[in-house]
């Protein structure tokens, strides 16, 4: 894996603050201050701004700061329906092409999950889990159908972390990762989209949880005023 550049090493970190709450939705994203704040130019933040504004996650706006984005749910539901396709599609077409060493790369993904479960941070451990999924969609072999997913899961990073942390699903996670797994090793595709398919529910029922508790099952969503002002 090549090492991330300098815009993508900023990204990373606001990315996390975003996800984290540091920078709640309709906060601004002041380039200059940021950028003093990291130790960095506004060139590298400038880049980062538009890696994250391309992920969903910062709305640009002409001559002002950008603000973190909240998407509404209608929105989110219709980015993970697609998503769902290209999964199901993923995990069929890995069952033919993943090589042997593939796979096992998804397995130790799966176990390393497995036993940092209880003890990894939140947040690294959601990274980890959509590693688990990345690794499923490159071993699918269609650089189209990776880079499609890519940009979903970008968009869907925000709404998918906050939904999972909202309560431990730890036993049925775990459970339906080892299926995954099992069925890949036999090159079994109904096994492997049984539990994908069943993973991905439950993401669905997660994010429809999560809006309903926070108020906002609208088309519209609320809006991304700012909280620090103009």
């Amino acid at each position: 894996m090549s090492e991330q550049t300098l815009p993508e090493q900023i990204a990373n970190r606001l990315r996390r603050d975003i996800l984290r709450g540091e920078l709640e939705p309709g906060t601004q994203v002041k380039e200059r201050d940021h950028a003093s704040a990291m130790g960095v130019s506004r060139t590298p933040m400038r880049e980062a701004i538009r890696i994250l504004a391309k992920e969903g996650l910062l709305l640009l706006r002409p001559a002002r700061s950008p603000i973190v984005a909240e998407p509404s749910y209608e929105s989110v539901a219709q980015n993970v329906e697609v998503m769902t396709a290209l999964e199901l599609l993923s995990a069929r077409l890995a069952c033919d092409r993943a090589s042997d060493a593939e796979i096992e790369q998804i397995a130790a993904l799966a176990d390393r999950m497995a036993e940092s479960y209880d003890t990894m941070d939140k947040l690294d451990l959601f990274e980890l889990d959509m590693a688990f999924h990345r690794a499923i969609t490159d071993a699918a072999k269609n650089p189209v159908l990776a880079e499609m997913h890519q940009a979903l899961v970008a968009r869907l990073w925000r709404a998918r972390y906050l939904s999972a942390t909202r309560k431990s699903a730890r036993e049925r996670v775990l459970r339906q990762h080892e299926g995954i797994v099992t069925g890949l090793r036999a090159r079994d595709a109904n096994k492997v989209t049984e539990n994908v398919r069943a993973h991905l529910v439950h993401l669905m029922l997660n994010v429809k949880d999560f809006f309903s508790n926070a108020g906002d099952l609208s088309a519209k969503g609320r809006d991304n005023t700012d909280k620090s002002g103009s």
